[in-house]
């Protein structure tokens, strides 16, 4: 008696539609979010938005007067400096210790997660006045090197869980095993297996820092203040003086992060398309 053969059951291809809810629930999401930033926008090239619904007219005066600000030059490079040198210190402390802790010390683990929340419950006031009575003596008193570790604490948060989430996702114990094994230090396993490995999660804690601190202003008022200005503190100047001229300042400072953003991402793409090449070729 011969056998059935069973044939296979083809389910065909049926393309989901999203509900009607759901597509009402991300179109009211992107109009939460993407009104306030065009409204920016628009209000700082109007000529006047107060009786109608939209501008009376339009200019590019109050971005020529934010250029020629006093201090525009001088604030955008300090917040440039703030912001790359706290991604700077954040790389160094965070993600020796999180790969240590992870592959050495697991019973620490519970320990640095509650660290890291920490400073989501500390008020940056708290935090300002608290390291200006700690810290001062020179060459630490009121300078940007406190302000630096200031920011690093501040932003800690937004640097270790991206780079924790990424150790955890990959085999970090077999990769340091296979690298001591073909005579590796620990030094160079971190630089040449871990970190090419944990690539996306690195970039993704460097630019939550970069932004967070790029528009930071109660640190940096309390402990630095006119010392070391940064863009910030400009804008917020610019508040109390004319609003379309801080709006446009909001403009320029959104334009910087952003393209900042798509640099960092744009360097870790290309790393990883030359770490590709070398697997293959290797």
């Amino acid at each position: 008696m011969a056998k059935s053969r069973s044939t296979p059951f083809h389910v065909p291809n049926k393309k989901i539609r999203p509900a009607g809810w759901q597509v009402f629930l991300v179109g009211f999401f992107l109009f939460y979010m993407l009104v306030p930033i065009i409204s920016t926008y628009v209000f700082s090239v109007a000529t006047r938005w107060d009786r109608t619904i939209l501008p009376e007219g339009y200019t590019l005066e109050f971005y020529q007067r934010a250029f020629d600000a006093s201090y525009f030059t001088i604030t955008l490079r300090n917040s440039l400096i703030l912001s790359l040198a706290t991604v700077l210190v954040s790389l160094l402390v965070i993600v020796p210790t999180v790969y240590w802790v992870h592959t050495r010390l697991a019973g620490a683990k519970p320990l640095l997660d509650i660290l890291m929340i920490l400073p989501f419950g500390i008020p940056t006031v708290v935090l300002a006045l608290a390291l200006v009575q700690v810290y001062n003596f020179s060459p630490l008193a009121r300078s940007p090197f406190l302000l630096i570790g200031a920011v690093v604490i501040y932003s800690m948060p937004f640097m270790y869980r991206p780079v924790a989430n990424a150790i955890q996702a990959i085999d970090a114990h077999v990769m340091t095993e296979a690298g001591q094994s073909l005579g590796a230090n620990v030094f160079q396993v971190l630089s040449k297996i871990i970190i090419p490995n944990i690539l996306p999660g690195i970039l993704s804690g460097s630019l939550l820092v970069f932004a967070t601190v790029f528009a930071e202003y109660t640190l940096t008022s309390l402990i630095v203040g006119a010392r070391f200005k940064t863009f910030p503190l400009l804008l917020v100047e610019f508040t109390r003086i004319n609003g379309n001229v801080a709006s446009a300042f909001s403009v320029i400072s959104f334009t910087i992060a952003w393209l900042v953003s798509i640099l960092i991402l744009w360097v870790g793409s290309k790393g990883q398309v030359a770490k590709t090449k070398a697997i293959r070729t290797g």
